[in-house]
């Protein structure tokens, strides 16, 4: 574990894309494992998910991830009891496909994080290349909330490499979250197939954010060398990871601060 005195307070912070959000390079995930309703993060409990998420804010972090089926909403309510709601960008997702089911899961969301708006909502695990036309009528109802306020940034979290491309050919699509890591595993495809992707989007405006940065927990052992190798890539915004405790946390804060230090040093 690393010693807290030794942390700077704030980490590097990026544009989001087009989104007009500013983000820490670094996520705090609260999906490992997650599936209906739960994840290793919602099992640890409110209080204890909460106090995390706040040290994470303490130490630079103002991305917070979040989904209906991680069960982490109301963990996240309770962090913004000693945080100012401005001051953290909330991602949370919908797997709902249905235009009356998702503007039902919006106004649920608002009520369980406890907030007037959230600023990225992501279509849950695309998979089809031809999503923009499956899911017309709910891209029109986000829009429709991103409209009205309640929402500020829209986008996908992608689980196929057809699905993937299919953000290249929608400007609905302000935020990408992508599977990416130097492994290849729990990928859409090989990262040599992935990356070229990844890099066109970034340079079309899109936010890009990678996910599955540690290979669902494969890399562990390998964090640093799996962080590195994803910051290294010109296409990437920000990185989400899921944590478990104070240890993972600092050390991920770590990893992340010293390639940026590393970075100024080259530039200097």
């Amino acid at each position: 574990m690393t010693n807290n005195a030794n942390l700077i307070k704030e980490l590097p912070k990026v544009e989001l894309g087009n989104t007009g959000l500013d983000v820490s390079r670094l996520s705090f995930g609260t999906g490992s494992n997650g599936w209906q309703g739960r994840s290793n993060q919602s099992d640890l409990g409110v209080e204890n998910l909460a106090s995390l998420l706040t040290l994470a804010y303490q130490h630079g972090i103002n991305f917070w991830d979040s989904a209906d089926a991680y069960g982490t909403h109301p963990h996240i309510a309770s962090a913004l009891q000693d945080i100012p709601r401005s001051e953290v960008v909330i991602l949370t997702k919908t797997l709902s496909q249905k235009a009356d089911q998702v503007s039902a899961d919006i106004d649920r969301f608002l009520n369980e994080i406890g907030t007037d708006y959230i600023d990225i909502i992501l279509l849950h695990t695309m998979t089809q290349a031809d999503w923009p036309r499956r899911y017309a009528d709910a891209m029109e109802v986000l829009s429709g909330a991103q409209r009205e306020g309640k929402v500020r940034a829209l986008g996908v979290s992608c689980h196929s490499l057809n699905a993937l491309k299919a953000c290249l050919d929608t400007d609905w699509c302000q935020v990408v979250m992508a599977r990416i890591n130097y492994a290849g595993v729990n990928m859409d495809a090989a990262p040599e197939k992935v990356e070229p992707i990844l890099e066109k989007l970034y340079q079309s405006g899109r936010a890009v954010y990678g996910m599955k940065i540690l290979g669902n927990g494969h890399l562990s052992n390998d964090a640093h060398a799996a962080i590195q190798y994803v910051l290294n890539l010109s296409s990437i915004h920000a990185i989400t990871i899921g944590v478990e405790n104070q240890n993972q946390l600092m050390d991920n804060i770590r990893f992340v601060r010293e390639f940026f230090e590393k970075q100024a040093e080259m530039k200097a």
